[in-house]
């Protein structure tokens, strides 16, 4: 059973599900930083036009890794503003991270399956590849 994520909840949320055993309270937090992080890039492409790709991408391995598949993904869909979650998809679906719904974000299910995707950040990933 999943809890929906509220303000009040999600840092114990976050805690219980941060996969590193012996961890520093320091470790945790810089780790979580990475959300908010996430964010100012995000929010710079969409002002700027400047995409940081790589570094999006670093951002968003090392927050799966530490924080599991799951948690990571709804931690993600919690704190990335709605305006962003087209070019999150397009990340998530390069690094093959997408599940089709996010479960209980402040009570709703978020339907990523039928978002659209960014086409310039698509485009930018191919050359990755």
């Amino acid at each position: 059973m999943l809890i929906s994520l509220w303000p009040g909840n999600v840092l114990l949320y976050a805690a219980k599900a941060y996969e590193k055993p012996n961890c520093l309270q320091s470790e945790f937090r810089e780790d979580f930083k990475r959300i908010q992080y996430l964010n100012r890039l995000l929010m710079r492409y969409q002002n700027d036009g400047e995409l940081r790709e790589r570094l999006i991408l670093n951002h968003l391995i090392v927050l799966y890794n530490v924080f599991g598949l799951q948690a990571a993904t709804r931690l993600l869909f919690f704190y990335i503003k709605p305006q962003f979650y087209t070019t999150l998809k397009t990340f998530l679906m390069f690094l093959n991270y997408c599940p089709d719904e996010v479960c209980g974000i402040r009570d709703t299910d978020i339907m990523i399956s039928t978002m659209g995707v960014d086409l310039h950040a698509v485009t930018v990933l191919r050359q990755i590849k």
